[in-house]
């Protein structure tokens, strides 16, 4: 579709104080008051022949839904991505994006007429963490149409729209319809600052939870209706809680009908915490949808009604997911684990937005890598397709080439070489790997400039991310050099000796091999420094002083005492530190000694693969998986953020970072070998572990493989007739 893109606002001489907007949440605007503001634009086309088919390319700051002839379109954009370091700076994110969509005249009424009827709702200010402006509310679309006759025309954004200010979007999460409202007026061009490209991945689907069994539900029968229908009684407030089967990322939509003052708050609760909330005023009818997501299990509703009349209530709230092209699962013979699976594998569904998500509770941007990482090799044995993974390693690649290859969360930037890899390896994207050749050799200059002159990385900015946990009071999200260091330097040996496959790939021989004495460089100087020969561990960090210079939020004065923990040995065995021999040493001995601290459930992921890339998955698997057992029976509506609750912070249940049982367990059962990127070439190596049955699913470009494995007998293994499986 040719990229026309015609621009259109509030104009400027009637609404000064509505133009400018905030880059995002966590930037202070260098200058200039930004009043938060939602519009609605309008605008009609009417020919006298049927249109066959519109192809639509449309785009709005900050965020926006389309409705075409009064049916949804999509929301959107696909966000741009960020990073917590790159919203510090007071600059706007160099690319916005503009979805694409098609229209006939099967699911879009009044096209067969010749119709046209098109209403967006465009909030101007960032409300999420995830979202993120240009600096100016603005929207775009642009229609290239196609008559029944085989003719053509095109329709924009342009002055015969017509656009109004919301007064009743007062803030965000906020609507008051006594305000006094504005007439709509014409629309005003503006200068195109947005440029944008379009977006690689389609529009999230979004559908209403439908009523059943007195809760709401994504899937019900046939008679279900969806939302919930209340009325108010005249000078009542009424209270209720209104249960979901499951946790679910969405939107929440009302339609009032009062003829007096009727206030209604809508908490959306995962459990039983605070949790977000909206808050209305109604004085008079109204049909209201929400412009920020939420994270529910639960809507707890609070509704006073000052009039002499009953007042009416429908409120729907809308699921929001990335569309699911394959659904493969795994079961077992132990329906706790098959629990287990299912909570993680329903998590990551509400995790997978326009860009991968920590949580929809948290909303965060792209800076957390190592939770996105995670959430793709989940995908990979259960909905398969990798487009998303893809555009946010690439979204990620912009960062780093605007930061010099720095992100916030330092280690996080190292794993996006293994996810970048990984997602190659399931995907078979080969222009993957080249389009990010630039960025990563921007991010491995920059590490290779953190080594000090005893040969390790010794002068970082920080050393976070570790993980989610406090020994001795000490935050590991931001530790000192004496809980960061060793797994920071492992991280990087890791990503050289990623990279160096990375360019091999390639066919750049002379940067495979730079990567590669870099490695032999380092590991040396590692294992001097950081390993202690006669515990046979790893300890995490060295005790000398953080120079003062480097001291900031984020990295903390060093500390006298020496911590043997975990978290740096299982990195040294996920990664290939030593020979197999040695690895498999290492992880029984961790494994076996309960004086080495905790681990959370993001840092399990690196535990059971370095047990499965060791030879060790019929010993230690199921041993791990049992962790999930309790928590996912606690709450089976969604993952837990942690199996340790730090004192002073409110887990939510809809973070995927934790949920790698939904990858480690079909791996371990299915003994996957990827031989040829895209799964062209795989080897199998099933066991039960010590189950008694299992069917493993596992969707590829090909179509879905499936292993049936039976006590005592031999494995059954279906596989698409473009897989070749090797001995």
């Amino acid at each position: 579709m040719r990229p026309i893109e015609q621009w259109i606002w509030l104009p400027k001489s009637l609404y000064p104080d509505h133009q400018t907007s905030a880059y995002s949440l966590h930037v202070t605007q260098p200058t200039g008051e930004h009043n938060y503001a939602v519009a609605a634009l309008t605008g009609t086309y009417q020919a006298d022949r049927a249109i066959s088919e519109v192809q639509l390319r449309f785009s709005g700051d900050t965020f926006f839904a389309l409705f075409v002839n009064d049916t949804f379109v999509a929301s959107g954009p696909a966000s741009a991505g960020g990073d917590f370091l790159a919203g510090y700076c007071e600059h706007p994110l160099p690319s916005h994006y503009a979805t694409e969509a098609v229209l006939t005249q099967d699911t879009f009424p009044g096209l067969a007429e010749g119709k046209l009827s098109f209403y967006a709702q465009v909030r101007k200010d960032p409300a999420r963490l995830f979202d993120f402006s240009k600096g100016q509310g603005g929207f775009f679309l642009t229609a290239f149409i196609r008559f029944a006759d085989g003719t053509e025309d095109i329709f924009l954004t342009d002055e015969n729209w017509q656009i109004q200010l919301l007064n009743a979007y007062t803030a965000p999460e906020h609507f008051d319809n006594s305000k006094e409202e504005t007439a709509p007026v014409a629309a005003e061009r503006i200068d195109n600052l947005w440029h944008c490209e379009t977006s690689p991945i389609p529009p999230c689907v979004e559908k209403p939870l439908v009523f059943s069994d007195d809760m709401l539900c994504e899937t019900a029968s046939a008679e279900s209706s969806s939302g919930i229908d209340l009325t108010i009684p005249a000078r009542t407030t009424l209270s209720m809680e209104i249960p979901f089967d499951k946790i679910y990322a969405g939107y929440l939509s009302v339609q009032a009908k009062t003829s007096d003052r009727l206030s209604v708050d809508v908490f959306c609760r995962e459990l039983d915490e605070e949790g977000t909330s909206e808050h209305y005023i109604f004085v008079k009818d109204a049909d209201y949808r929400s412009l920020e997501m939420h994270s529910a299990g639960n809507l707890l509703i609070s509704a006073q009604n000052d009039g002499k009349e009953d007042a009416q209530l429908h409120l729907d709230y809308i699921i929001s997911y990335y569309p699911v092209y394959a659904d493969a699962k795994t079961v077992t013979s132990d329906k706790d684990l098959n629990l287990v699976f299912d909570v993680c594998k329903h998590t990551l569904k509400q995790c997978r937005q326009t860009l991968h998500l920590d949580s929809p509770r948290h909303c965060e941007p792209l800076a957390c890598t190592g939770d996105y990482y995670i959430e793709s090799l989940m995908t990979a044995f259960t909905y398969g397709d990798q487009s998303l993974s893809g555009f946010d390693i690439r979204r990620t690649a912009e960062l780093l080439r605007n930061r010099d290859g720095r992100m916030f969360h330092t280690t996080y930037s190292l794993i996006w070489v293994q996810m970048l890899w990984d997602v190659y390896q399931y995907s078979g994207e080969t222009a993957l790997l080249a389009d990010c050749e630039d960025a990563l050799i921007l991010l491995l200059n920059r590490f290779s400039r953190y080594i000090g002159d005893n040969g390790i990385i010794d002068n970082p900015p920080d050393y976070m991310f570790i993980d989610w946990l406090y020994p001795d009071g000490i935050n590991m999200h931001h530790p000192p050099k004496a809980l960061g260091q060793t797994c920071l330097n492992l991280f990087y040996y890791g990503a050289l000796k990623t990279a160096a496959k990375i360019f091999d790939a390639l066919g750049e021989t002379a940067m495979a091999d730079k990567q590669r004495s870099a490695l032999n460089a380092l590991q040396p100087a590692i294992c001097e420094l950081l390993y202690d020969h006669k515990r046979g561990l790893f300890f995490e960090g060295l005790n000398t002083p953080t120079p003062e210079e480097k001291l900031y939020q984020y990295m903390p004065p060093n500390i006298e005492k020496r911590y043997y923990r975990m978290h740096a040995n299982i990195l040294a065995a996920y990664f290939g530190f030593f020979e197999e021999k040695e690895c498999r040493r290492l992880l029984d001995q961790i494994l076996n000694d309960d004086t080495l601290g905790q681990v959370q459930p993001y840092f399990m992921h690196f535990l059971l693969e370095a047990i499965y890339r060791n030879g060790l998955r019929d010993t230690y698997t199921l041993k791990i998986l049992e962790q999930w057992k309790a928590p996912c029976k606690d709450c089976s509506k969604g993952l837990a953020e942690g199996f340790y609750k730090p004192d002073d912070y409110v887990f939510d249940h809809s973070h995927a970072w934790g949920g790698t049982p939904a990858y480690s367990l079909p791996l371990a059962l299915s003994g996957l070998e990827i031989l040829e990127p895209g799964m062209k070439r795989i080897r199998l190596q099933p066991s039960l572990l010590g189950l008694d049955e299992a069917e493993i699913q596992i969707p590829a470009l090909q179509g879905i493989i499936c292993i049936k494995l039976t006590k005592d007998a031999e494995p059954v293994i279906t596989l698409p007739d473009d897989i070749i499986l090797e001995a």
